[in-house]
């Protein structure tokens, strides 16, 4: 089933009858600023950023284990009962 010519303009005229002249231009307006900044986001996702580069060649921090073990330093560890 597809729709003619005739429907559709019919059911532009409920909707138009529905929601009015202003509801219709600021759901439009909505619509178009939210696609400009999906293809926007878009762009900038493809485009690398110049800090990824350099944190990348960095080396990677070594942290010691027994530097900190569950928020206490080496230094103020209870004693083990033995």
């Amino acid at each position: 089933m597809s729709f003619g010519v005739t429907e559709l303009i019919l059911v532009l005229v409920i909707v138009l009858l529905l929601f009015g002249t202003t509801k219709l231009k600021s759901l439009g307006g909505d619509l178009g600023s939210a696609i400009k900044g999906f293809r926007n986001a878009m762009e900038d996702k493809s485009e690398k950023p110049a800090g990824v580069e350099s944190a990348e060649s960095e080396e990677p921090k070594v942290i010691r284990a027994d530097a900190c073990v569950c928020g206490r330093t080496a230094g103020n560890r209870p004693e083990q009962a033995t």
